[in-house]
């Protein structure tokens, strides 16, 4: 592996250049101004599997944003790795807070800040320059295909029917994603659960038109006034939500599992300055590694109505609106969980407003076993580059598409991420250390390595 090492030192530069034009792309998926963007994105995914080695990489349309398909069969008797990755990335909003230009890439202090720095251009491009420095030097042991989506941040809404159509095209023994992270930048992890999730936008109407707060004001419900007392309803005083039937079916974790899950090298005191508050909150009885692994939670992303621009305006609204998201476990069912929510926030409603849910996108938590042999190549290449073996830890976000692998291609999804928690990723100034770019590099080659005489 010596030779694979020292093709990336020698190459380090151009793979960064490259992904820099990837990143300058504004592939913002839940924008439709950005439509032309993400075919470009597409585009430049195709060319860069191309010149890395692949013998074929298309585009490929959907009822969406396109696929990128590419593949190299070096023998059709040996295992084949899928790799998984999206070039969608979140909006930049609230611009005015990122240090610089969002998709103009700079480097500060040996990272990569930009939009899609971590989540997932940067660490879906490490598994298109590992794959090259495979085959450049004659060492690719394992059949790899790639399927590259623009979805990821809105749902993988189309990439569902993309699997139903292309079952024999994607075939394979282990789906391959860095698009989780570590516990700290010389502590690896492999993650082994993922929380699923549900997401709604809510519309609260009032009055039929916006009204003089003067005049009305105390004899009109007010929208605004009403949503918040309505989202306050939904968790109690011990940080849990009070929808009927929203626990039922949760998987609740054994005492040893909770043992196990908090072995995880955790500093409260660390914790809660990297975010710069002064006190945690949550679901009353579990620790914070417990709250954000094996929990589920519920949380506004964003609320808004009425008159929001500067000064004055003495208003009642018509209107107000919410986006909530609830993260769930095992086996809890997000479209169960989405009739829920509708029929129980739509019935507290008071009748001097009408409420309308609409269900935006969700997905199933997911579950890796520890005994696969992919866990066991990610492990042993992990610990070859970090000296440690890597903790299995639960994330607390979501990867919806995950769980829809398994359930129309039958494949377990192996997620081997080098991202940290101070990459604020979906945040401004997103960024990536390149050290971890280059170390995720390295320790892909490695997987395919181990991996392939896992397998024999």
């Amino acid at each position: 592996m010596d030779k694979i090492k020292q093709y990336i030192e020698e190459n380090k530069e151009r793979f960064l250049n490259e992904l820099f034009e990837l990143i300058r792309i504004p592939s913002i998926s839940s924008l439709t101004e950005h439509k032309g963007d993400m075919v470009r994105t597409a585009e430049k995914y195709k060319e860069n599997l191309l010149a890395a080695g692949c013998d074929k990489a298309e585009v490929m349309p959907t009822s969406g944003n396109p696929v990128v398909y590419a593949e190299k069969i070096i023998d059709p008797e040996k295992p084949t790795v899928l790799v998984y990755a999206h070039y969608d990335v979140m909006p930049v909003d609230p611009v005015n807070l990122w240090d610089s230009e969002p998709f103009e890439p700079v480097i500060r202090d040996g990272k990569i800040y930009a939009r899609g720095a971590d989540d997932d251009k940067g660490q879906g491009f490490m598994h298109v320059k590992a794959f090259e420095a495979l085959v450049a030097n004659d060492a690719l042991p394992v059949n790899v295909k790639f399927m590259i989506e623009g979805e990821e941040e809105i749902g993988s809404v189309s990439l569902g029917a993309f699997c139903d159509e292309h079952k024999e095209m994607l075939k394979a023994d282990i789906i391959l994603v860095s698009d989780t992270g570590m516990i700290a930048e010389d502590i690896p992890a492999i993650t082994t659960g993922l929380r699923g999730l549900a997401y709604w936008q809510v519309e609260v109407t009032g009055p039929n038109r916006d009204l003089h707060s003067g005049l009305f004001g105390g004899a009109v419900a007010n929208p605004i006034n009403v949503l918040a007392k309505m989202i306050a309803g939904m968790t109690d005083e011990n940080n849990r939500v009070t929808m009927p039937g929203f626990y039922d079916d949760v998987l609740e974790a054994s005492p040893k599992e909770r043992e196990l899950l908090n072995m995880a090298p955790y500093d409260e005191e660390e914790y809660k300055k990297a975010i710069d508050v002064e006190e945690l909150d949550g679901e009353k009885g579990y620790t914070t590694i417990e709250r954000t692994g094996i929990r589920p939670s519920f949380d506004v992303c964003g609320i808004w109505g009425g008159y929001t621009g500067e000064g004055a305006k003495t208003v009642l609204p018509s209107k107000a609106y919410a986006k909530i998201s609830t993260r769930l476990v095992p086996d809890q069912d997000h479209e169960k969980i989405a009739g829920m929510f509708e029929d129980y926030f739509t019935g507290i409603a008071p009748k001097s407003v009408k409420v309308k849910v609409e269900s935006l996108h969700g997905g199933q938590a997911y579950v890796c076993p520890i005994d696969l042999p992919a866990y066991k190549a990610a492990e042993k290449a992990l610990e070859q580059i970090f000296n440690r073996i890597p903790i299995p830890v639960r994330s607390g976000g979501s990867i919806p598409i995950i769980s829809t692998f398994e359930e129309k291609l039958g494949i377990k999804s192996l997620l081997m991420g080098f991202g940290l928690e101070s990459d604020a990723i979906h945040s401004p100034n997103e960024n990536y250390p390149l050290n971890n770019f280059y170390t995720g590099i390295e320790a892909i080659t490695l997987f395919y390595h181990y991996f392939a005489q896992e397998m024999r």
